[in-house]
């Protein structure tokens, strides 16, 4: 009975008439109201920018123009949530819950006692944390780091969101990700039952990438069994090896016709009780060169709803669902590289900036 009404939630979107299971109003079914996203800068690196697998970062990557926390100077994580919270409230009257959202960088790269450290602080700081949002890469994922998020996730709803990017190794190659989709695979196969939710974060318009491509990443979504996704379109901002490239005339963004129809196309193609929890991706106008359509977010939506009903679609409509489920395969052993597990599993406490810790509270 649990397994059929979880089932039933998750396409209880059908009902209301919309073309996508949509994060908003999924989080309004679950929570009873408007719950917002707050993102958190802990002060984490990445793999590959420290040179524990790679160095230089992704090329399109400039963590001032994707987090908010970032275009400022960095505060505590405990008054980032804060002001993140009345930031919030002062746009929006009414607002159920928050999630502590640590975005930028990656979120899992640090000695597992001070990620457990941060998260539960981030949980406790305010009574209206309903919930933690952890981004992260698939490499990134040691099991020791898994069983500590699988505790959490009996205490709060948590949600760790993969950079898988696309299925395609040369895609990853040409972003610098230093990691492949076997990474993805083996991460998503040791997540899986744990009792938090998986997101996957997806570029669509990668250079090179032929639209069978993009269709081959849609079909992945379901075969290894993601509960939500993040859809972005590649974007080029000032600062980065792409930026550069596309100054330069070497790439092109995808066209925002184009754009449009391949995202459709994707959402076809994902199962019906995957949440969307992204359609684009943007960045502020001072940072961003390229494509400069993807400012234009309400009209993007409306422009999705349209053409859902003009091809008289949804969500789901083409996917075609395996004959076996992602559960059905063995659970592998731990795929994280030793170069990062060390990293994580070995070194000693980090110098990144730390939550408001209780005695600090006790005091204000």
């Amino acid at each position: 009975m649990g397994s059929l009404n979880q089932t039933n939630a998750a396409l209880a979107w059908q009902n209301d008439g919309a073309c996508i299971n949509a994060f908003g109003a999924h989080l309004r079914r679950r929570f009873g109201g408007r719950v917002q996203r707050v993102s958190l800068d802990a002060g984490f690196t990445c793999p590959n920018v420290d040179g524990a697998v790679a160095k230089g970062g992704c090329n399109f990557c400039d963590n001032r123009s994707f987090s908010p926390s970032r275009r400022v100077r960095l505060q505590k994580v405990a008054q980032q949530l804060t002001t993140g919270i009345e930031t919030v409230r002062k746009r929006y009257s009414k607002v159920v819950g928050f999630i502590a959202y640590f975005q930028p960088a990656t979120n899992t790269y640090a000695p597992v006692e001070q990620l457990k450290e941060i998260f539960e602080l981030a949980l406790s700081l305010h009574p209206e944390i309903v919930g933690l949002a952890i981004g992260t890469r698939p490499d990134c994922v040691p099991d020791s780091v898994l069983n500590m998020i699988e505790q959490l996730a009996k205490k709060s709803d948590v949600s760790v969101e993969f950079g898988m990017q696309s299925i395609h190794d040369a895609s990853l190659d040409w972003m610098n990700r230093a990691h492949s989709h076997a990474d993805m695979i083996n991460a998503i196969d040791r997540s899986r039952n744990r009792g938090f939710e998986t997101c996957s974060h997806v570029i669509l318009g990668v250079p090179g990438e032929t639209h069978e491509m993009m269709m081959q990443t849609a079909a992945e979504i379901g075969r290894l069994g993601f509960d939500a996704i993040k859809l972005h379109n590649l974007y080029a901002v000032k600062g980065t090896p792409l930026g550069d490239e596309v100054i330069a005339g070497k790439v092109r963004m995808m066209e925002y016709e184009t754009y449009l129809n391949t995202l459709v196309d994707f959402l076809e193609r994902i199962p019906p009780q995957v949440i969307v929890e992204r359609i684009s991706g943007d960045a502020p106008s001072d940072f961003l060169i390229e494509p400069k359509w993807c400012l234009r977010k309400s009209e993007l939506r409306l422009a999705i709803e349209k053409e859902f009903a003009r091809r008289g679609t949804v969500q789901g409509s083409h996917w075609k669902a395996s004959t076996s489920s992602p559960g059905d395969r063995p659970i592998p052993a731990d795929g994280t590289p030793a170069a990062i597990k060390e990293q994580i599993d070995q070194r000693g406490r980090l110098p990144v900036l730390k939550l408001q810790d209780h005695a600090e509270r006790q005091h204000d």
